[in-house]
């Protein structure tokens, strides 16, 4: 743990402001106590209830966010009442890294309660709730929290532990108060383009499936419709790509991720799941063959078909591989298998029997799915409105990864 000295300065500051932050401990500023522990037939009715999700989801909390409730009566709630300023702590997590992670109520209007797994910090000494917010976000703040949980399968803190959390603060109010706007302005800026981008998605979403239902058609450069789509059979499209890697000679082992596509497999799960030794049955993928995956979840309901993006490497037998014989239709189907066009063909087909997480499908029923082809022009137009919206997804994504990583270097350099 880091040794902590008895004063200290910020980076960054406002002007006028030049004495040192003072090193005190939690407990200084705040009392702690532990939730309700109601029966389970209590919940979904009631008072609202802060419980460890609304903590973790939110950059602050208000009644109108909260989504639990609990039936107690009158005493037991005014017992475990939280009130505009109070700090809400994380009691325990399966990751150590989580333990103890805090947020603020912000509601001047209504109190909630609490549950069992959240600690409440109340006010015992004046502070402005915002700031004291963002200082218990800091590294060092983070650092002090997690070096104090305890545990071996769940890691804790306590009452206790939270009281002897050393922090640094700023006693002056008026520099609390400035920090505090500044971080807030950056956290509505985040807010405003994470819902940008959420709608941007939505919207592409849309307009794709109208693109593919052919509710949307474009015309050709003299205004005339394109002439109707063709229906062909996977079968008659693509190729069955079934070369086994038996001399063990291709390393990297590929998966493919509903949410991220191809990927290196020992990037996606932090650890290779794969034997090294044991990948002679492991099927060869090459570049822009693709790969459909039977596991079902919520993002990929009939389970994903993407593009190989990655080149040469491996996929688990379980895989199924194919190769398209006209690479002029890459862009399109790639586009395609990203809808859910295809989807009722596979539940028509599918037999889940005992696995309820894995599509169970015949090879031939798989290769029967139909695609329907547009003329070359129409698919060219496709595709490339489509890439369009897609760079607009990424120019947001990118702007609030941006300001997400300007918020980091404020809390690091406006904070000891």
């Amino acid at each position: 743990m880091t040794r902590l000295t008895p004063s200290a300065k910020p980076e960054l500051r406002f002007n006028g402001f030049h004495g040192s932050w003072t090193i005190c401990e939690l407990g200084d500023y705040l009392t702690f106590k532990n939730g309700i522990n109601a029966d389970k037939d209590s919940y979904g009715s009631g008072y609202k209830f802060i419980n460890v999700l609304d903590i973790i989801n939110n950059d602050f909390i208000t009644n109108e966010l909260i989504t639990g409730t609990v039936n107690v009566d009158k005493k037991t709630f005014e017992k475990n009442e939280v009130l505009y300023g109070d700090l809400l702590f994380q009691r325990s997590s399966e990751n150590r890294e989580e333990a103890g992670q805090s947020n603020v109520y912000l509601d001047h209007n209504n109190s909630s309660c609490f549950g069992g797994f959240v600690i409440r910090g109340r006010a015992k000494r004046k502070y402005n709730p915002v700031f004291l917010n963002y200082l218990l976000k800091t590294d060092l703040a983070r650092k002090e929290i997690i070096s104090k949980s305890g545990g071996s399968t769940r890691y804790n803190v306590g009452q206790d532990t939270l009281s002897e959390v050393k922090i640094y603060i700023s006693g002056d109010e008026t520099e609390q108060q400035k920090i505090a706007d500044v971080l807030s302005a950056v956290d509505k800026k985040i807010s405003f383009l994470k819902e940008k981008h959420a709608l941007l998605g939505q919207y592409k979403k849309g307009v794709m499936q109208k693109l593919f239902n052919q509710e949307i058609r474009f015309k050709d450069k003299y205004g005339n419709e394109f002439p109707d789509w063709q229906e062909m059979p996977l079968s008659r499209l693509s190729v069955k790509v079934s070369s086994k890697n038996t001399d063990g000679s291709v390393t990297q082992v590929l998966t493919n991720s509903a949410k991220d596509g191809i990927v290196n497999q020992g990037d996606y799960f932090k650890k290779d799941i794969a034997n090294q030794g044991n990948l002679g049955g492991y099927t060869i993928v090459e570049k822009d063959d693709f790969v459909y995956n039977p596991r079902i979840s919520v993002l990929a309901p009939v389970g994903p078909i993407k593009r190989n993006h990655k080149g040469q490497g491996v996929m688990s037998p379980l895989y199924t591989v194919f190769r398209f014989k006209d690479q002029n239709l890459l862009d399109f189907v790639e586009q395609y298998f990203n809808t859910t066009m295809w989807h009722r063909y596979m539940h028509s087909i599918a037999n889940f029997g005992a696995r309820h997480d894995r599509m169970n499908i015949t090879t031939s029923d798989f290769y029967a799915l139909p695609v329907l082809i547009p003329s070359k022009e129409e698919r060219e137009k496709i595709v490339a409105f489509i890439r369009v919206l897609g760079i607009k997804c990424e120019a947001v994504k990118k702007q609030l990864e941006l300001t997400q990583t300007f918020k980091k270097g404020l809390l690091q350099q406006m904070f000891v």
